[in-house]
């Protein structure tokens, strides 16, 4: 059946991959990987698999200020000469690496003039966004620290549903994450795990959504 609307993700599925632009901050301010890897993999699998709240969900949710997370995040890391790591203006370092992907603009677009739907579906982490484009790409925006809910909560599904007038089975969503897709398909929202601009467009192509 043809899907109505397209619901994405905006980091990693819009952008380049989270790794590359982590990889590039990491370098750039002299981090210790390691370290880093360590505190966040306990820290994301909390947030997605665990019991209780971390930051992650904070600065999501928007019930912890970016700066606050930053200086949270900072204080567990070292430089790889173990010195401390600057909090101000961590998150911008962080995501400094973030380009669009532009094959998927494109496919927002050509969804868009053939009569699908499309709306963002994204977790903050207090970087910018492209809001200059958003009224071209987008019927509705929904942002997670705006509206104080965050994926995989089943909420911020249904409030997206909302805002599109459609049914769960009438619309597709993609993410990189794959937590955030068995979220979506247990509502009824047909889900792509996106891990290649290519395959997720010849998804969509497969669907009806780009005409």
């Amino acid at each position: 059946m043809t899907v109505k609307a397209v619901i994405t993700d905006w980091g990693g599925v819009l952008t380049s991959p989270l790794n590359d632009a982590v990889a590039a901050w990491l370098a750039a301010d002299r981090i210790d990987a390691a370290r880093y890897k360590t505190v966040m993999r306990g820290w994301v699998s909390q947030a997605y698999d665990g019991d209780g709240v971390n930051p992650i969900h904070g600065l999501e949710d928007g019930t912890l200020a970016r700066e606050e997370f930053e200086r949270l995040l900072a204080a567990e890391l070292l430089t790889v000469d173990g010195g401390p790591v600057v909090a101000d203006g961590l998150i911008a370092r962080m995501f400094a690496e973030f380009a669009p992907v532009e094959p998927m603009y494109e496919a927002l677009r050509l969804a868009r003039a053939a009569g699908t739907r499309t709306a963002l579906l994204s977790n903050s982490w207090g970087n910018d966004y492209p809001r200059d484009l958003f009224a071209e790409l987008f019927d509705a925006v929904v942002i997670s620290a705006e509206v104080g809910l965050r994926k995989p909560d089943e909420a911020i599904f249904r409030h997206a549903l909302g805002l599109l007038g459609l049914a769960p089975a009438d619309c597709v969503f993609i993410d990189d994450i794959e937590h955030n897709i068995t979220a979506a398909e247990a509502i009824g929202i047909r889900g792509i795990h996106h891990t290649d601009p290519a395959a997720t467009i010849d998804a969509l192509r497969g669907l009806g959504a780009l005409g």
